[in-house]
């Protein structure tokens, strides 16, 4: 999936996500539930802006739909990733596109389930995730740099946690 595609996209309809921040709704609601609605994610993010040219809508749904089929359970190869601009070079532009992804994040777990129904360790990562989100983003160098990539990886485990939680506890609340 195309980074700079999607920002152009967000950008030419005054959409008040960036591209990060708009796939971290969309991780956020499918990690809650992998069968979320693609249009309700499309509402969120593009609430006040109209209706999308078709051209726009599929770009989108297909950045969706990438994110879903990588979350599902059924996937067995981890290939799920944050969408970050992997171009910039600058330290403080990756930490700044990690804090949105995690701002976006935290609102799409949020727009689909309450916060006392985090199962097993998920109350841990969210308030980490909830840190990472208040990060300072005046960063440089190769330390900072380092450490912005463990923040990545960690991010991508933790999504993949707590998809994984998320979706024993509703087998479970079916099965009783």
């Amino acid at each position: 999936m195309d980074y700079e595609a999607v920002a152009h996209i967000l950008e030419k309809h005054d959409a008040d996500f960036g591209p990060s921040e708009a796939h971290g709704i969309a991780t956020g609601m499918l990690c809650v539930d992998i069968q979320s609605d693609s249009g309700n994610w499309l509402k969120e993010v593009f609430a006040d802006t109209g209706q999308l040219i078709n051209e726009d809508r599929e770009i989108m749904l297909a950045l969706y739909q990438q994110t879903s089929q990588l979350l599902n359970p059924e996937n067995e190869q981890f290939e799920f990733d944050l969408f970050l601009p992997y171009d910039a070079s600058d330290a403080a532009d990756q930490a700044e596109a990690i804090r949105c992804w995690c701002l976006g994040f935290l609102f799409g777990m949020g727009h689909q389930a309450s916060s006392g129904q985090w199962p097993g360790e998920s109350d841990d990562i969210m308030r980490d995730i909830v840190e990472i989100s208040r990060m300072d983003t005046d960063v440089s160098g190769d330390e900072e740099e380092y450490l912005l990539m463990e923040i990545h990886e960690y991010l991508r485990s933790a999504v993949l946690m707590l998809k994984e939680q998320i979706s024993e506890q509703t087998r479970s609340r079916q099965l009783h």
